[in-house]
This record gives C-alpha cells, sequence and structure tokens, in this order.
C-alpha cells in the first residue's frame, strides 16, 4: 500500500471487508465509533475482517496492540500506525 493512504481510506477497507463478512451489514450504517460486535460479529467474524484488511494493506500488527482496540475508529488509527 502507499504512504498517501488515510484513515478514511483504512476505515472504507474495514467496512468492506466487514461486509464480505456480515452479509446483512449495511455498510452505510456503519459508524466508526462502533465496534464489529454492534454490528453482529462474532469473535471469528472479528479475526477475519482484521486478517484480512492487514493483508490488503499488507501490515502485521501484534496481537497485544490489537487487544486494547475497542472500535473500528480506533482499529483504523492502529492500522495507520503501521502503514
Amino acid at each position: 500500500m502507499t504512504e498517501t493512504m488515510t484513515k478514511d481510506d483504512i476505515i472504507a477497507i474495514i467496512k468492506k471487508n466487514l461486509k464480505e463478512n456480515l452479509h446483512d451489514v449495511d455498510v452505510e450504517a456503519i459508524e466508526p465509533t462502533s465496534s464489529m460486535r454492534d454490528h453482529g460479529a462474532n469473535s471469528l467474524d472479528i479475526i477475519e475482517v482484521v486478517s484480512a484488511t492487514m493483508r490488503e494493506l499488507q501490515i502485521r500488527v501484534p496481537r497485544s496492540e490489537l487487544s486494547q482496540v475497542e472500535n473500528i475508529d480506533q482499529l483504523a488509527d492502529k492500522f495507520l500506525e503501521y502503514l
């Protein structure tokens, strides 16, 4: 990925991956301040969304750092740190 990627770009990728894993989620209704669980994601869904997003961004974030993330906005910030 390029260094010009913005937080909004990352949030869009997270939303896309959330949509691919939770087929009944409304992407337009996803607020960055909400958690994936708020949209019906279970633990396995969350792992898949996070993994798919990291693959797409070509980054690796330690699990210990991901455990502190509470919502989509914080997840995007964490991914941005590793770009």
